[in-house]
């Protein structure tokens, strides 16, 4: 079922379809029979559906901004897979200390991670990132800005 059946086209609805439409992992056995999804790929959507981030068109230009509390900027990559594709991931962990008692464990640990198609015209020398206070912004120049 798509979004758009509900006349719901933001970007929350399109990243969530995208989340069921997840692919069947590889023949199991000899008999054909086929697995589910690797963990590895349901951490990877969980962590995507769970990282909020912004897309600004600009001038000449593009940025991404992604949250990422409790991260500094030696705990974030940023990198370019597929000669388009910017993945922007990190982790966040827990503070492990021996005589401390968690009553209550709301904030969200563990993989943050997004992936955007760059546009065709992205100039990928021209990429640069910054964090400050747990927000990355990922700037891009486009070849004909």
């Amino acid at each position: 079922m798509e979004g758009r059946v509900f006349g719901l086209e933001t970007p929350l609805m399109t990243a969530l379809q995208h989340l069921l439409d997840i692919p069947d992992g590889e023949a199991g056995n000899a008999g054909g029979e086929k697995q589910g999804p690797t963990r590895a790929y349901v951490r990877d959507a969980r962590a995507m559906a769970a990282t909020p981030a912004d897309v600004k068109e600009l001038p000449g230009a593009y940025a991404f901004v992604v949250d990422m509390p409790g991260l500094g900027s030696g705990d974030i990559k940023v990198q370019v897979e597929d000669e388009r594709v910017l993945v922007i991931s990190g982790e966040r962990r827990r503070e492990e200390k021996e005589d401390a008692k968690y009553l209550r464990m709301e904030r969200r640990m563990g993989k943050l991670m997004r992936k955007f198609v760059l546009p065709e015209n992205a100039d990928m020398e021209k990429i640069s990132a910054v964090c400050r206070d747990g927000v990355l912004t990922v700037y891009g120049n486009t070849r004909d800005g």
